[in-house]
Order: C-alpha cells, then structure tokens, then sequence
C-alpha cells in the first residue's frame, strides 16, 4: 500500500486506539519548520489549541530509514512538540522530546511490528490522549527509561555485581558456598533482566472491558494433554510445524532440530559456540562452553552433531526457542504445559 492507503486502512484505526478523533483533536497536513523549510507532517494530535504529538506516515511500500527518523525529530525540537510516532503502518517507532541542561535530544523510547502493537502496552499508553492531557505520559517515558538503563548496567556488570553478591553471601555465611552462590547470583540477574523487559513491554495496565468476552485462542492441529509441551513454529498466521516433549527440555532440543534441519539456523548462528549471553554457549558443535573447559552439564544433543545447553528455567527454554525462531524469521506459539 502507499501513503494514502496506509493511511486510510491502517492509521485512523491507530489513532482510534489512541483515543484520537478526527477531526476533533487531530489536524492533518500540520505546516512544521524544518532545515529551513516549511513541511507538512502527517498528523498533529492537538491539545488546547496547540500540537503535543506528530505522526509522520509512510506507505506500506516504504521501509524506515534514518532519514525519515531525524526528519521527525527535526519536526519535535523545532515546534517544541514532545512526542512523535514513525510509522509505515506495519512498522512503529515511537519518541520522545526531553530538554536537559538546555540541551534539546529526541530519544527512542520503542519500537515494534503491527501484528505486536497491542502486546505493547506500555507504551501505547504514553501515547493515548488522556495521558497526554493528565501529564501520565511523562511518568511514563521515564520509567521506561531508568529500567532500559538498570537493564544497560545488569547486563553490562553481570560478571561484577554477581562477584559482590557472592562475596556478601560467602563473607556472612561461608566460604563453602562460593560456586553456587555466584552461578545462582547471576541467574538472578538474567531473571531480573528479563523481568525488566516484560516490565517494558507490558505493565498490565490494560485489561478487557467488564463484560467483554475474551477470544478462547483457536488450536489448529494438536490437542494438548496434561504434561505436554507443545511449540507451534509460526510463518505469519500459519502454523508450519508443531512439536511436543513431556520433558521441556526435549521439546526445546525439537524446536531447535527442526529449526537446524529446516531453515539453517546453525548458517544463521555461526561461528559456534553460539553465546547469546556472556559465559555460557546455547549451541556448540561440542558440549562445552566458550572457554573449552567448561563442560555443558545439563544439555541435550542435536541434529549433525550439535549439542544444545539447557539448564534454563521454563521462561528462559521459552525466551531461546523464540530467540532461535527469530532469527529464521519465523515465529513461536507455546501451548500445553507452557
């Protein structure tokens, strides 16, 4: 679809989800200044007279580029507008304008895909009118800041913080406790990481109208049983393939053969090991970790003479399939005991 198009089908739902009208508090074609010219941004959701957020649209047929995102944030800084969406109907960015220390920065606060737009409540809800017009978007957009930055420091200090941890634990307790504290210390932390990612995405702040019946999801082609883990492999809306364990971690080892034997997924990974974190190899073509010396305890083996490590809790076996299906630009649905 094009510009128009897009914005016919697409956008008016959009701003209809944001609690946006037009034309009553949404003005089209809104006359900006920018590298010394006048331009016409998209839309201009307005408040008491005065624009508070752009919209800038694109066709369908367009991908997002970097000249588009500086484009709107020459459009915020220049007419003191605070927040601003990207969009090209199936992709969305969202951002926000701070003044620091007199210094005018336009920030990106997230970004997602159509068909994952209302899993991002969060967000979305930083952009409504009400919290806009209630001051709620600015409580908001900071809290999502500050847990990106614990998020930035957790990851970046796994190995020190776990270090103290254990050393606050050994020093009060005992020595004899060191290996485990410290293996234990930095699962905390990968656990609280992605507590901090849920958190971003989805603060649950947005649930079902009383009375308004919720869609039971439909099964395709299995029927669970109690026990069972169950992973749909996803191209868009239909479901390519579907593999179940009793055990999770041989419903994970499925997942990922199907994946290496199906759509090159080690092509996609290499060089092995592959480490998605920084300690421990997910996939290595030998059951160890990076460093050669340690061994994978816990791990199952592969197609062709991989082995996969899978000393996970079931939310992280689950954050790894999806991770893997990513990557083969596919997608995952859990069902059963998930």
């Amino acid at each position: 679809m094009d510009e128009a198009n897009t914005k016919a089908a697409v956008l008016r739902d959009f701003l209809d989800l944001l609690g946006w009208d037009i034309p009553a508090n949404t003005q089209l074609e809104y006359s900006v200044k920018a590298f010394g010219k006048t331009y016409k941004v998209d839309y201009a959701l307005v408040l008491e007279g005065a624009p508070v957020a752009f919209i800038e649209a694109k066709g369908v047929d367009t991908p997002l580029t970097d000249k588009h995102r500086e484009q709107l944030a020459a459009y915020l800084k220049n007419e003191d507008v605070n927040w601003g969406v990207l969009t090209n109907g199936e992709e969305y960015e969202f951002y926000r304008r701070r003044v620091v220390d007199s210094k005018v920065n336009v920030n990106a606060l997230a970004d997602t895909k159509l068909q994952n737009l209302l899993e991002r409540i969060t967000v979305l809800r930083a952009f409504t009118k009400d919290a806009i017009q209630t001051g709620d978007s600015e409580k908001i957009a900071t809290r999502i800041n500050n847990l990106k930055q614990a998020r930035s420091v957790l990851e970046s200090e796994k190995d020190r913080l776990a270090t103290e941890v254990t050393e606050l634990l050994t020093d009060e307790i005992s020595d004899a406790i060191a290996t485990p504290a410290e293996s234990q210390a930095k699962e905390m932390i990968d656990r609280l990481i992605q507590d901090i990612d849920t958190e971003i995405v989805s603060d649950g702040a947005v649930s079902p109208d009383d009375g308004e019946e919720v869609p039971t999801p439909e099964v395709e082609d299995v029927q669970n049983v109690d026990g069972e883990y169950v992973i749909k492999i996803m191209n868009g809306d239909t479901v390519i393939a579907t593999l179940s364990d009793d055990n999770q971690s041989d419903a994970m080892a499925e997942a990922a053969n199907y994946l290496i034997e199906n759509h090159d997924l080690i092509s996609i990974l290499e060089p092995l090991p592959y480490v998605p974190g920084r300690k421990n190899a997910l996939i290595n073509d030998q059951p160890v970790h990076p460093d050669g010396k340690g061994e994978m305890r816990t791990h199952r083996g592969l197609a062709n003479g991989y082995y996969l490590f899978t000393s996970f809790n079931k939310r992280d076996k689950k954050r790894h399939v999806q991770r893997f299906a990513e990557k083969c630009g596919l997608e995952v649905k859990f069902e059963g005991g998930w």
